[in-house]
């Protein structure tokens, strides 16, 4: 299509490290192989050392390598001589009344990304970005009306968890009785950024989390959050192996065409025959739609029934997500009774519709409401909307 988004080939900028030293977070475990044996590692004691050396940074948060006791004095003393362990530096913390905490994270080149946590009774999950900005303008996001300015490395997205973990204070000590709780037992890549536009680095960084000796997370408790590159969708289940979740918004693609540009490119019907072939998707792993309720331009009862038509063949849920406000926003929230209604709808026809109650607006953490402040623009209702193509 002519009129189709084309997506500029984003630059991933590894993290300069202080006199060329090198970051060993974000290593897959065969890269760190090869950096130790360039290094000076022998090569026959290099898969043991990478072990070592892996369980230290990622099962006990260790990042000096002083600390790591069972390699010798001599290796250690060579070991920081060339490499850091090293993650995204914290500029700010916020914590919202409900108890979520958004922190503003820099990262190379001075641009800066938002993670969020979101502590629930069962669970605490965390929300990872994966760009700096966003390419897909999705007209009601806010981080959307932020360019894109590059990819996250491997590093900086890992390290945005283990930058958690340190602010939780949920390293595990060695030698402790294990503990099973989890104050981080989840992740979503669902901040700033389309994560399949970034998928290498996004892959090797949740492999990392699922790997059983460092961070641990299964792959069912990871989320990836797309809206809707199609091509990726299969490389996703056989490579991650993890959750998947689709911005969905809309059930027409005219509408669609305005709340997710990339729709243009990637309609519905080829984004639904791609999840349909989704080799992970089964009822035991349900795709979740996610649904924003925006009154009067997608949440009528016909939009509803039309959604249900569209879910046919694919073991799914829906997620509802009453519309984040954010300052400039050319949307409105859809009612509570609006917003029951459709979820009624959607669940007398046999699909789970459950309504995400929004956490974190006080401090702008909210679903679609990150943005960092380096990058924020300072544009009028009247420009958004325009852009938006409502003026």
């Amino acid at each position: 299509m002519a009129d189709a988004p084309i997506t500029q080939d984003v630059l991933t900028i590894p993290r300069k490290m202080p006199e060329g030293l090198v970051n060993l977070v974000g290593l897959t475990r065969p890269q760190m192989r090869d950096v130790l044996v360039a290094h000076g590692t022998p090569e026959k004691q290099a898969k043991m050392r990478v072990g070592q050396i892996w369980q230290w940074i990622y099962q006990w948060g260790v990042r000096d390598f002083a600390e790591m006791t069972n390699l010798s004095k001599v290796y250690r003393a060579a070991l920081a001589e060339t490499f850091v362990i090293e993650i995204p530096d914290v500029v700010s913390k916020q914590v919202s009344i409900d108890g979520t905490r958004k922190w503003l994270v820099r990262i190379s080149g001075g641009h800066e990304v938002e993670v969020v946590y979101i502590p629930e009774e069962d669970r605490g999950t965390l929300c990872v970005s994966s760009q700096v900005g966003c390419t897909l303008t999705c007209s009601f996001c806010h981080t959307g009306t932020q360019k894109l300015v590059r990819n996250l490395t491997a590093a900086e997205i890992v390290g945005q968890v283990m930058m958690a973990r340190d602010d939780l204070d949920e390293w595990p000590v060695p030698g402790a009785p294990k503990d099973e709780t989890r104050l981080l037992s989840n992740i979503v890549l669902m901040g700033m950024g389309e994560p399949l536009y970034n998928f290498e680095n996004v892959r090797d960084a949740m492999k990392i989390c699922m790997d059983e000796e460092g961070i641990q997370l299964s792959r069912r408790r990871i989320t990836l959050s797309t809206s809707g590159v199609v091509p990726e969708i299969e490389r996703t289940a056989n490579e991650i192996g993890c959750q998947l979740a689709v911005s969905f918004h809309a059930t027409t693609d005219e509408v669609r065409n305005t709340l997710v540009p990339i729709n243009k490119r990637w309609n519905i019907e080829a984004l639904l025959d791609a999840l349909k072939a989704y080799p992970r998707g089964r009822n035991s792993e349900r795709i979740t739609f996610e649904y924003v309720m925006l009154d009067g331009v997608n949440d009528t009862d016909e939009d509803a029934h039309r959604l249900v038509r569209l879910l046919e063949g694919i073991p799914a849920k829906v997620n509802l997500i009453p519309f984040n406000e954010w300052p400039g926003a050319p949307y409105k929230r859809s009612s509570n009774n609006r917003i029951r209604a459709f979820a009624n709808i959607i669940y007398n026809a046999g699909y789970a519709s459950p309504i995400r109650t929004p956490r974190g607006e006080d401090i702008l953490a909210a679903c679609g409401q990150l943005k960092s402040a380096t990058e924020r623009a300072r544009k009028s209702r009247k420009e958004i909307a325009a852009e938006a193509g409502l003026g």
